[in-house]
């Protein structure tokens, strides 16, 4: 018995030090990676909260600041991820109104080595999106999915073979479309506008960053200033605007509520649901990595995650209502002070200015 309570008291004590790391601002992958994980930080507290209950309930002053630490790590990380359950209210309002203007997209990180190009055509047969958006398409993907050509007659292609290729399909004409590399080669992102059956344009600033991860970057840097970046030309824009991509951050990380903040974009998953698309093959390694976020001048006829393709990631659906008038009274995350001046350093560290991105608008 004193050895499971020994081994209990280690495992708060790790859990506590990786509870407190992200509170440190250095970039470093080994601390950044820490703002993943919070469900999985959240159950694992709870669990240690509830065998040192049954453990060592009248133990001493030790014992109880162990408990304590174990209860105070599962409130914490489940304070990070409440926005994304139904106890939250929503962010985004549902669309019920049949009549309006709306823009369906699907987000799919195909995962290059993965060849089961099948499963992603039957979901585009079956969803009919205006847009699809892949991630990690190489030139055989592109060979795979040339067959839609028929359907979506505007694309923008960069195939690549280092994980990083990206590739756009859509119904609707685009405008103004180029392909960059805002902060770093061979690292693109696409930024162009559609016109809908409308008449009206929306913008689309489709994402791609790399991770903070041993084996792709050892900082969270550039993908930071890049996501600010882009937050700051949303914030600007003069068209409704969505993006959408595989942000490789999670929508609860301190970074992406910068960026929400900073660009005024909406996240339709707040109130409804994490919408968990990376693992798909390791359930209990599962986080939202796929993002679609909007401007207000938006609501929400539909918001899924569909079924697997074969990648480790799953695709994402988003079916948006262009409801200006309703859209303005929804809410987004308010800036704080020092936001402006944590995006700025951001920006700066990664050698990014917000001009560098492509407004679409010309």
């Amino acid at each position: 018995m004193d050895y499971l309570r020994s081994t209990f008291v280690i495992l708060t004590v790790i859990m506590t030090i990786l509870t407190l790391l992200p509170f440190w601002r250095n970039q470093a992958w080994w601390v950044r990676v820490w703002d993943f994980p919070r469900l999985q930080m959240a159950t694992l507290s709870l669990l240690f909260f509830l065998t040192e209950m049954a453990l060592m309930p009248f133990g001493g002053p030790a014992a109880q600041i162990v408990i304590v630490l174990s209860m105070a790590c599962a409130i914490y990380h489940a304070l990070w991820i409440l926005p994304y359950t139904r106890l939250y209210p929503k962010q985004v309002r549902a669309s019920r109104l049949n009549n309006l203007p709306t823009l369906k997209i699907v987000t799919a990180n195909v995962l290059m080595t993965n060849q089961q190009s099948d499963k992603l055509l039957a979901l585009v047969e079956q969803h009919q999106p205006d847009i699809l958006v892949t991630l990690e398409t190489d030139l055989w993907w592109q060979a795979q999915l040339n067959v839609l050509e028929n359907d979506y007659q505007h694309t923008l292609k960069c195939p690549q073979d280092n994980l990083y290729g990206m590739h756009v399909y859509s119904r609707l004409p685009m405008q103004d479309p180029l392909i960059q590399c805002v902060v770093a080669e061979g690292i693109p992102s696409m930024h162009f506008r559609v016109t809908l059956d409308s008449g009206d344009e929306v913008v689309l600033h489709c994402l791609h960053p790399m991770p903070p991860s041993p084996t792709e970057d050892d900082e969270s840097t550039n993908r930071d200033g890049e996501l600010v970046a882009v937050g700051h030309t949303a914030a600007r824009a003069s068209f409704p605007t969505v993006v959408t991509g595989d942000l490789n951050d999670v929508a609860w990380s301190r970074t992406t509520r910068l960026f929400m903040k900073i660009s005024g974009l909406l996240d339709p998953r707040r109130g409804r649901g994490m919408f968990n698309t990376f693992h798909a093959t390791f359930h209990f390694l599962r986080w939202p990595l796929d993002h679609v976020f909007h401007s207000k001048d938006f609501t929400l006829r539909d918001l899924q995650r569909l079924p697997e393709i074969g990648s480790d990631h799953f695709p994402i659906l988003v079916e948006l209502a262009l409801n200006p008038r309703v859209g303005k009274g929804q809410r987004g995350l308010e800036i704080e002070p020092g936001d402006q001046f944590e995006a700025r350093e951001k920006m700066n560290n990664a050698g990014v200015k917000s001009r560098h991105v492509h407004t679409a608008e010309n």
